[in-house]
């Protein structure tokens, strides 16, 4: 007679796989953001889509659980911190079934969505004790502009007056800051301080910010709550600028302005500022985040021309100043978690045509190139990739003066009429003074081509090659 019955083993087994699940660290927190317009919101709509959706014809391949059969489902389920406000993949998905489909409204706080994924351990120790492992995957989805606020946490209120006035000052900004920067330098810093004039001139800086992102393309846009908000939307912590005069004031006198005066001011909301909401975001979610993926559109710097790519390329080199990298084992996860995995992803990659996109690759990596080597150094894994989270649009070639040209075929975002066309290659490395007089660009947004129903997969590009870097470790 058997000691245990079968029922008895399967359960002490499953107890065991639990236990060995938590040990193992069966759990990761993605961290998703973007700069400015690269799809953030249609890419984890997408990548929940894709995993949710896994069986139905999805495209998977590079993915090794489901390559080699070992996935067998993912379900969303509830997420752990019920402060954090729900990312709402059941509307975002909606806008792809709508007939015609469209983008989703961009997400503008930070939210989160949890999903449960079952699959089949091969090769790690899991197998021992279980037939089926549990991986949690929490996405956290923020703002790339509140990203780019970190460096603030180096920074004196002088220090980033002076970095701040060094942009204004420089092409495209410096037109449309020039007023700005006159009525400041009218200001007494050490009088004083008028509330009313100082709120005026907070409000034309935050204009200044959304034009600078929204009609000039622009991506380095600080402070980037003033922009996007959310809850502080109003408060007086929003409101106060650099001020553009700081290099001519006598450093005594800076130091000994009164709480009361401009300078006072200015420069108590600043402090409160990076205190108060910089770091606050850091403690509270961008210290726990372990995988990282940070989202960026090569394509629209390019159309917008020079100042707008080297202002992308100024963007990187803040984004890879800010991480606290380092390689993670389970003590440092349980005691100090730090980043060990970053993707940065050239979204958009079917808006031009397929032979293209090694040159985005290439192009990225040569935005990223500074910082790789100390990232090497620190032992963490880093990828490029270009990838495409909704694809939009067909390949083929076509006959132009008696030659085959590549071209691509979709539906425009700004007037749904169907277009083939070849946009223009994309430069292998950063493109000199001489490159942008002689090359033009014609990347066009599309909208997405065809509705699906809510239990179909979104068509997509390299997916799989993402989830392989950011979770294939993990389901071994």
């Amino acid at each position: 007679m058997a000691l245990f019955s079968k029922e008895k083993i399967n359960k002490i087994k499953y107890k065991a796989g639990d236990l060995l699940n938590r040990s193992l660290d069966q759990h990761v927190t993605l961290a998703v953001t973007g700069l400015s317009r690269s799809g953030k919101t249609a890419f984890i709509t997408s990548l929940v889509n894709q995993l949710v959706n896994e069986s139905n014809e999805s495209q998977m391949s590079f993915f090794n659980p489901v390559h080699q059969g070992r996935f067998i489902a993912a379900k969303r389920v509830p997420q752990k911190n019920l402060h954090i406000s729900r990312f709402d993949y059941e509307h975002c998905l909606s806008a792809f079934c709508h007939q015609p489909p469209h983008w989703p409204e961009p997400t503008k706080g930070i939210s989160e969505i949890r999903l449960a994924i079952r699959y089949k351990p091969k090769d790690s120790y899991l197998k021992y004790a279980t037939d089926m492992a549990t991986l949690t995957l929490d996405i956290t989805d923020y703002p790339g502009e509140w990203l780019l606020d970190l460096p603030m946490l180096k920074q004196t209120y002088e220090q980033w007056s002076s970095e701040m006035l060094a942009l204004l000052q420089q092409a495209p900004r410096a037109e449309h800051a020039k007023s700005f920067i006159d009525k400041v330098a009218q200001i007494n810093p050490l009088e004083t301080a008028d509330e009313d004039k100082l709120t005026e001139l907070a409000k034309e800086y935050t204009e200044l910010l959304h034009l600078f992102r929204n009609e000039l393309g622009l991506s380095v846009i600080q402070p980037g709550r003033f922009i996007l908000p959310g809850e502080l939307e109003g408060a007086p912590i929003l409101e106060f600028f650099p001020f553009t005069d700081i290099d001519n004031i006598d450093g005594n006198a800076y130091q000994n302005a009164e709480d009361t005066s401009f300078l006072g001011m200015l420069r108590a909301r600043y402090l409160e500022y990076r205190e108060r909401v910089v770091k606050r975001f850091y403690k509270k979610h961008f210290q726990h985040f372990d995988r990282q993926i940070v989202l960026a559109d090569c394509l629209s710097p390019l159309n917008k021309g020079q100042e707008s790519f080297k202002d992308l390329q100024h963007a990187i080199s803040l984004i890879l100043e800010s991480y606290h990298y380092g390689q993670s084992n389970i003590l440092s996860r349980l005691f100090s978690p730090k980043i060990d995995k970053l993707l940065f992803a050239a979204t958009k990659s079917d808006h031009v045509t397929p032979e293209q996109h090694p040159a985005l690759v290439s192009l990225l990596n040569q935005l990223t190139h500074a910082s790789k080597h100390q990232l090497n150094f620190d032992a963490i894994t880093m990828k490029t990739l270009a990838i495409s989270s909704v694809k939009t649009t067909d390949s083929g070639q076509t006959f132009h003066q008696g030659k085959k040209i590549p071209v691509i075929k979709g539906r425009k975002a700004d007037d749904d009429k169907t277009i083939t066309l070849f946009p223009g290659a994309v430069p292998k490395k950063l493109p000199d003074q001489e490159y942008w007089k002689s090359t033009p660009f014609n990347f066009i947004s599309f909208a997405p081509q065809q509705a699906i129903s809510s239990h179909e997969c979104l068509p997509h590009l390299r997916l799989d090659q993402v989830l392989q870097f950011l979770l294939g470790d993990k389901m071994k």
